[in-house]
């Protein structure tokens, strides 16, 4: 019989968490990714030293094709409300590919793209029981600030500390223990907060909260955060104890769950005749053999 799972929501925000950062959104954004631009990539030529990374402000504007003083206003947020021309100039000067503009767009018009925060919580009763029968695929579901909302048997069973009901999958990332045994840390790190920055909403009180907590613990955390980066990540690399076997590299696979405000299923696999295979198809016949 399948095991069905019963959705578990973690603690919301306290509501202190749901003051704003300072600055503005879209301020803050359009900062961090001129940093990342090189004026030799646009075309800029320069001599000497220059004082500030990446692009000067008048830069910007003059390849965005906008007065200094309005993009001035954009940074320092006293203009919030960009038209969508002046969204996709900026766009284009500033080298966003398609992920990074939907995410300007969304700065400057978050009612309009994404659901209420509070639906990314709301489990789909019909994805629990599809996920209890994947016999020998782990699986987990996260909402779009990557809190851990449900898990199926065989990811149950999985000797790991991480990866449980409550925890976080990107506070998990930044532990030692997966710095140190997951292969491509940094790469893989990055990639992460891309997918979060692109997945979750800038006012959620979540994301604030994880955001000014991971920040003040991890340094890892705050270089790559600041960079800004926005974009999906659709698998990866990831090391797990398994009984019998001991440490084991498997690969998962996001699944984007359409119409759920974000929510994904994570599901892990291991690749075809490799120890990984073995080992979780080792833990899904002992879970078979129990009655499980």
């Amino acid at each position: 019989m399948p095991v069905s799972l019963s959705p578990v929501t973690p603690p919301r925000a306290t509501p202190h968490y749901a003051r704003r950062m300072d600055g503005s959104p879209i301020g803050d954004y359009l900062r961090a990714r001129r940093e990342q631009v090189r004026p030799e990539d646009v075309g800029i030529e320069w001599s000497g030293v220059r004082r500030v990374p990446g692009l000067r402000r008048e830069e910007v504007a003059s390849l965005a094709g906008i007065s200094p003083e309005y993009y001035l206003r954009l940074e320092q947020g006293r203009d919030r409300q960009p038209s969508d021309q002046v969204l996709h100039a900026l766009g284009r000067a500033l080298q966003l590919d398609d992920a990074a503009v939907t995410h300007l767009y969304r700065l400057a018009h978050p009612a309009a793209h994404t659901p209420p925060v509070h639906e990314t919580d709301v489990v789909d009763p019909t994805l629990l029981d599809m996920m209890s029968q994947w016999r020998t695929t782990p699986a987990l579901l996260t909402n779009s600030c990557r809190d851990i909302l449900a898990v199926n048997p065989i990811m149950a069973a999985l000797d790991s500390s991480f990866l449980r009901v409550g925890h976080n999958m990107v506070e998990d990332l930044f532990t030692p223990g997966a710095k140190a045994l997951t292969p491509g840390w940094d790469e893989l790190a990055a990639g992460s907060l891309a997918s979060l920055r692109l997945a979750a909403r800038s006012d959620d009180p979540r994301l604030i909260e994880l955001v000014r907590e991971m920040s003040i613990r991890d340094p890892d955390f705050r270089r790559l955060w600041a960079r800004a980066d926005v974009r999906p990540i659709s698998s990866g690399p990831s090391m797990t104890q398994v009984e019998g076997f001991g440490l084991v590299q498997i690969r998962w696979h996001n699944l984007e769950v359409s119409s759920s405000g974000g929510q994904i299923i994570v599901a892990f696999f291991g690749e075809s005749g490799t120890e990984g295979e073995r080992a979780l198809q080792a833990v899904a016949d002992s879970l078979l053999s129990s009655g499980r």
